[in-house]
This record gives structure tokens, C-alpha cells and sequence, in this order.
């Protein structure tokens, strides 16, 4: 007997669509995957959750609470996962009736900060999160939150994302047959929050301090593009599909991300799978799991301009290192893999089976997968 589990998700991404992929593969669970069209600040195509079982909402059915309810309920769930708590529609479904005896389980990538907000949560949401069987979290920064919120640390599990390991790592012995190329990347939405001005005047900065300046390529869309477009040696290359992006993670030395508020940004740790050496700013919150200064990149306080320079200059300078570096990234990234990603929800899902009769299944459907 397989455990029907439903996701109730938001945007669709590569790394997550890898990992549902993996999963519905897994014998002994039953996915469902009900999630957002990628329409807003990303542009992922809905071709990447094919072969995935899944409804995608648009813009205006996301928002119908009927529509939601009535299509989980159709599923017939023993578990539903929940992506935190902010979507209202995904939220009431803790509390309809139809769904008393399904279990909850909800992800969260929210960093502590200790702001008011966050200090009044668990008043405001405490209904919500008694509901929950367990809490899956990024990391370390969202475990702490998580402690705040007053869930009780044996019900909280680390690991709640995963990348496409296997694709990216592959990166690394192609990128070392020829010399390490001299490139930066940035990857992510062109927002004020990812820092793109100060991306730009930190590069231009750069340029002028180095006789063979290393060109900037960027990826990604937002608000904000047009800051890149026209920069000496800024190349904008506009959001690109993960099955797009392989020569440009290859082509790459080094990953930037320079952001000013980012939970458990991706980005880097599928750039450390790559294995690029990182530069990030302390508000990154996957940098505590993957990035060790001077390891494998550089961490530098946020919003400042000089120290962003004098990072891009440091690793300009240690280009007989970045190999090395990149090999430590990867080590790093390793955990994250999709298959780690399986094995760690497929044990959860154990955890928090609606019967023993469930979780022996699942243990023996899931030791002979492992074995063969």
C-alpha cells in the first residue's frame, strides 16, 4: 500500500521539478504535485514538471479556494505538504473538515531575523502550525526560526530542497580539461533585493583596478534589466531554462551573488555543484551549509560596494586556486543532491505515515529500491 502524498506548492522550479521527478519514481509513495504556473518574477516553463503528476494553477485559479479544495480532495491524501503559510487558499486546507484525518507536514525557508513580525508569529499562526506533524526547513537559519515558532525540535527536519546533482557535477571535469575560464555569473531575478546596482557599480569598479578585466554574465529577468544592459563587459542573457543553462555554468569561474535579503538562495548551491567557487553576501541563507571563506569562496556583509570590489578582485587574483575551490564547492553540494532530497522526505513520509501498516510498506518498498 503507497502513501498518497500532496504538494502544495508555489512557483515551479528545475530543482524542484527534479526532485518530484525522483520521487514519483520512488515505489511506495504516490505524488501529487499542485503548484503555480511560473508567471510572475520567473518564466520556468511548465514543460519541466512533464511526466510529473500535477496541476498547475494560474494566475487567477491559485486564488480559488473551491478549486483547491476540491481538487486535493478528489487525491485523497494521507499527507499533504504545505509550502509555509503565507498562501491563504493552501492554508484553510489545515482546517477544513474534509481533511481531519490527513496529516500535514510543511516546508519552510524563512530565516530568523528576530524582527517584530516574526517575534508575533507563533501568536498568530499557532493553530496553523499545531496541525503539523513535522516542519522540513532549509537550514540552519530556518531550524532557528522554527524553534521560535515553538515547534519542538524532534519534529523538525532539515533538507527541504534539492537540486539536480548528478546534471551539474558532471561540470567540473568538463570545465578542468581547459584552462579555468575567466567569467563571472550571476544568477537570479533582477530585483532590488537581489542587489543588481550594487552588482554593477562593484564590476565597474573591478574593471577599473585590473588590466584584463574578466567579463560579468548574467541571467535571469526582473524590474531592474535595464541596469544591465549597456555595461562594459556585462553580458545580460535574460532568463534561460535550466536545460539552457549547462554551457553557461560551464563556462563560468566563479558565482556572484550579492544579495540583500535571499532565505536559502539555490543558486549557489547549484554553483557550488558545478563546482565554481562562490562569492555571497551574510544574507544568503544556503551560504552557512555551503560557502567557507576562503574554502571554497567568500562570504562579505551586504549592500557594500567595496567589499563586493575587493571579492571580485580576490578571486581574479587567486585564479590558480578557483580549481580547488570548486572541488571543495561541490563536496559541499553534495548533500543536496535530489537523491539525498528522496531519501531524506521518503523517511519523513515514514515518519508520518497515518498507519503502521503505511510505514512498514514503505520501509520495505524502500529498502529493496535502495538495494537494487
Amino acid at each position: 500500500m503507497s502513501i498518497k502524498v500532496v504538494f502544495c506548492w508555489v512557483d515551479i522550479s528545475g530543482y524542484m521539478a527534479v526532485c518530484w521527478r525522483r520521487l514519483h519514481r520512488q515505489p511506495g509513495i504516490d505524488i501529487h504535485v499542485l503548484a503555480f504556473q511560473a508567471r510572475t518574477e520567473t518564466a520556468f516553463s511548465d514543460a519541466l514538471m512533464a511526466d510529473i503528476p500535477s496541476r498547475l494553477l494560474s494566475l487567477s485559479d491559485r486564488d480559488n479556494a473551491s478549486l483547491i479544495r476540491q481538487h486535493i480532495t478528489a487525491e485523497k491524501p494521507d499527507i499533504i505538504v504545505m509550502c509555509g503559510w503565507l498562501h491563504k487558499p493552501y492554508r484553510q486546507l489545515a482546517f477544513d473538515s474534509a481533511f481531519k484525518e490527513t496529516k500535514f507536514i510543511m516546508g519552510m525557508d524563512t530565516p530568523w531575523r528576530g524582527t517584530w513580525r516574526q517575534r508575533v508569529a507563533p501568536l498568530l499562526i499557532k493553530r496553523y502550525l499545531a496541525r503539523m506533524e513535522r516542519v522540513v526547513v532549509t537550514g540552519e537559519r530556518s531550524w532557528q526560526y522554527a524553534k521560535h515558532l515553538g515547534v519542538p525540535t524532534a519534529n523538525v527536519n532539515r533538507g527541504m530542497y534539492g537540486i539536480d546533482y548528478d546534471n551539474w557535477s558532471e561540470l567540473l571535469v568538463e570545465r578542468q580539461r581547459e584552462a579555468w575560464p575567466r567569467s563571472f555569473l550571476f544568477v537570479g531575478r533582477y530585483v532590488s533585493v537581489k542587489a543588481i546596482d550594487v552588482l554593477v557599480a562593484a564590476y565597474r569598479r573591478y574593471r577599473e583596478r585590473v588590466s584584463n578585466p574578466w567579463p560579468l554574465v548574467c541571467c535571469g529577468k526582473g524590474e531592474l534589466s535595464k541596469l544591465l544592459d549597456d555595461q562594459p563587459g556585462i553580458e545580460n542573457r535574460g532568463f534561460l531554462q535550466p536545460n539552457e543553462m549547462r554551457d553557461t555554468w560551464k563556462n563560468a569561474g566563479a558565482f556572484i551573488l550579492p544579495s540583500l535579503f535571499d532565505p536559502w538562495p539555490l543558486a549557489i548551491v547549484e554553483a557550488a555543484a558545478a563546482g565554481l567557487p562562490v562569492v555571497c553576501t551574510n544574507a544568503c541563507g544556503s551560504a552557512v551549509e555551503v560557502v567557507r571563506p576562503w574554502h571554497n569562496g567568500l562570504v562579505m556583509p551586504e549592500g557594500n560596494i567595496d567589499r563586493l570590489t575587493t571579492a571580485l578582485l580576490i578571486i581574479h587574483q587567486q585564479y590558480e586556486e578557483l580549481p580547488l575551490w570548486g572541488k571543495r564547492s561541490q563536496q559541499l553540494a553534495s548533500p543536496y543532491s535530489s537523491e539525498a532530497w528522496v531519501r531524506r522526505w521518503s523517511d519523513i513520509f515514514q515518519q508520518t505515515a497515518s498507519s503502521s501498516e503505511l510505514s512498514s510498506s514503505l520501509t520495505s518498498k524502500f529498502s529493496l529500491a535502495t538495494e537494487s
